[in-house]
């Protein structure tokens, strides 16, 4: 396995190690010792799956602490742009946002800590997406960011008028009308 650091601290790109051939192709989507290794130490205790289309854009998401979850995602069919928002605040990189392409095709699989919103929108027709967290979801936990926030300037890579929402992603905080639950001294591990 591969990890490619990205600009923001603790964000990170994971490349599996892929063996082909003939038959097809083979390896290890998660390794729990590999990842204890090269990236951190974690637990993950639910998995989530994920089918939505072209347009369909989910986030920007997170889980207030107590609740707080990092996730590592992939893209199992199809191809999304996966983001991840700063939130923690007196964060050098406050507000500030990586993004990865996640596909069917290269395999990657993007890392989002606690203490950072998410969301992706789907490129291709269709996409079956998965993730694993290391915290339960919570509902009374949501918290979210909205997605065409101008100070955030996230390039979505699909028109603003083929953009998909949920009624409640319709309708979220600005980042400056935003008081972030998380603190850059905060234990987010």
């Amino acid at each position: 396995m591969n990890v490619i650091k990205t600009a923001i601290e603790g964000v990170v790109i994971i490349e599996p190690r892929i063996f082909t051939d003939a038959r097809g192709y083979f390896f290890e989507s998660f390794s729990q010792r590999m990842f204890d290794e090269k990236v951190r130490t974690i637990h993950f205790v639910q998995d989530n799956e994920s089918k939505s289309s072209y347009g369909v854009l989910r986030g920007l998401h997170f889980q207030k602490p107590p609740y707080a979850q990092s996730k590592l995602v992939r893209c199992v069919k199809g191809a999304v742009l996966d983001v991840a928002v700063d939130i923690r605040k007196g964060s050098p990189t406050y507000g500030q946002w990586v993004s990865c392409e996640l596909t069917e095709e290269n395999h990657r699989q993007f890392f989002v800590p606690r203490g950072f919103a998410h969301g992706f929108s789907v490129l291709s027709d269709e996409v079956i997406f998965q993730y694993k967290c290391d915290n339960f979801y919570a509902p009374q936990a949501e918290g979210a960011l909205a997605w065409d926030d101008p100070t955030l300037g996230i390039d979505w890579r699909i028109p603003a008028d083929k953009v998909i929402l949920s009624e409640k992603d319709a309708h979220h905080p600005r980042l400056e009308d935003f008081d972030s639950p998380f603190d850059i001294s905060m234990e987010l591990y």
